[in-house]
């Protein structure tokens, strides 16, 4: 199926795109497949979902989505609420009505999947109404059934790895599976890159409206990105899960609207930049609505590139976001069928080097580059992010990962700035980075893989049962 500029900037809840937005999403899924509303359902969370599950909200996304919840209605203050006790047993309940739920926690992942999800469910009368279903949660909040995987699997097998396998499933003028092809396109039919994402997504979405549908969503996409920022820096407090992780965008902000008229402090744009991912992510980390770009982990960087757009470039419109998110989706797309957004399974090379590759390619595109700029822009920042490690301290997404949002955002602008200064022409293309990044991850140990086992995680010496609320 080809993927949809939709379906990579998607609207979802805090912490984790793949360990709170995608189990959500299994565990309705998982409802939905049933013959009635069931009585009890045991649902088993294994490998990276269960190292760090705890501290990603994994068992209450469970929760919710067994009461019928999903990313975009649940309410973000929904029982069991992110900063209190998530029970392992007790009654869900939410639109599709109340059910009785155990939650078991399994470290030993699947050999298909580290993120894998497996319900059992009972009628009132005791009846088993489905064993095993196996779900997976596999970055971004996509998600798989044990089918699903297995076709993906079967039809990949044959594929090197950094190439997707071709798909023709869905009728687009412009099919594209990576950078070359993508470039090529553009030459062939003289089209910028968001002109060929444009014409995807129109064909994508004839049923919905086409164009109006897509643009109706990237401009819902844009809101929602303002408003983290927004109530990012006017929010004061301690972030749950048990660091005492004090917010620091409230903070910062102040300090940039006192000095930003003072010409000796030696404050810049980078400075916004920086707060703008703290405010995004520190939103995230709370368990508040954000944007998944393309991941909860790393959805601090593409807003905070374009609210510097916003900020510091001439003419910028609504138009200029949709232009923006357009070209960013283009690349994420590529990212994600030629190796993983995943920082399960590629490390947070997949997670904040996929945002920050994305967003110095919107960036670049609004910075007027050509397709061949804006395709170097991308491989400049991702082939600067390669090998990065996924190693949440706690298994909670602020440690590192607060941070490296504000780092990633800056790389993503300076990579643009750099690539419209050449002529587009590179030893490495955006191809390579892609496949280096899918075999840095195949190679990477287990533990530098969002299992908190691992990295900074270890040499703190937190452990997930030691940041528990």
């Amino acid at each position: 199926m080809t993927i949809s500029v939709t379906d990579i900037f998607s609207i979802g809840i805090g912490p984790s795109s793949s360990h709170t937005v995608g189990p959500m999403r299994a565990a309705k899924a998982f409802l939905d497949s049933l013959p009635g509303h069931p009585a009890k359902v045991h649902a088993v969370l294994r490998g990276s979902l269960s190292l760090t599950g705890r501290g990603h909200g994994t068992d209450r996304a469970v929760i919710l989505g067994l009461g019928g919840w999903d990313p975009l209605s649940v309410p973000v203050d929904a029982e069991p609420r992110a900063d209190g006790f998530i029970p392992p047993t007790g009654t869900a309940s939410g639109p599709l009505g109340p059910l009785e739920y155990s939650i078991e926690f399994n470290n030993e992942p699947v050999p298909e999947h580290p993120n894998c999800l497996i319900f059992d469910a009972w009628d009132a009368e005791g009846n088993l109404l489905a064993e095993s279903a196996e779900y997976f949660s596999v970055g971004g909040g996509f998600i798989l059934s044990r089918e699903e995987l297995d076709q993906e699997v079967k039809k990949t097998a044959e594929v090197p790895v950094g190439m997707a396998a071709a798909d023709s499933a869905d009728k687009v003028p412009y099919e594209f599976s990576n950078g070359e092809q993508l470039l090529n396109l553009c030459a062939a039919h003289d089209l910028k890159i968001w002109e060929i994402v444009a014409a995807n997504e129109e064909a994508l979405h004839k049923d919905e409206g086409g164009l109006e549908f897509v643009y109706a969503h990237l401009d819902l996409v844009w809101d929602i990105m303002r408003e983290c920022v927004t109530e990012g820096i006017s929010t004061q407090g301690i972030l749950p899960g048990g660091l005492r992780v004090a917010r620091r965008a409230p903070k910062m902000y102040r300090q940039l609207l006192e000095k930003q008229d003072d010409t000796t402090c030696g404050f810049s744009a980078m400075e916004w930049v920086n707060l703008f991912a703290l405010a995004v992510n520190e939103q995230n980390a709370a368990g508040g609505r954000v944007i998944t770009a393309p991941t909860n982990g790393a959805c601090g960087i593409i807003p905070a590139v374009l609210h510097y757009a916003r900020d510091f470039q001439a003419s910028f419109t609504r138009d200029s976001a949709r232009r923006y998110l357009l070209t960013a989706g283009a690349v994420g797309m590529i990212i994600k069928q030629n190796a993983s957004i995943s920082g399960a399974e590629v490390g947070c090379q997949g997670e904040v080097g996929s945002a920050s590759s994305m967003a110095a390619a919107g960036m670049a595109e609004l910075l007027g580059a050509t397709p061949a700029q804006i395709e170097n822009a991308a491989e400049i920042a991702l082939e600067h992010n390669l090998g990065l490690t996924c190693d949440p301290v706690g298994g909670l997404v602020q440690i590192p990962c607060i941070e490296r949002n504000a780092i990633g955002a800056v790389k993503a602008i300076n990579a643009a700035r750099l690539a419209r200064m050449g002529e587009g022409n590179h030893y490495v293309t955006l191809d390579a980075a892609v496949q280096t990044m899918a075999e840095t991850g195949r190679d990477m140990l287990a533990k530098y893989k969002e299992t908190s086992i691992g990295g900074l995680a270890k040499t703190l010496g937190f452990s997930v049962s030691q940041v528990e609320c």
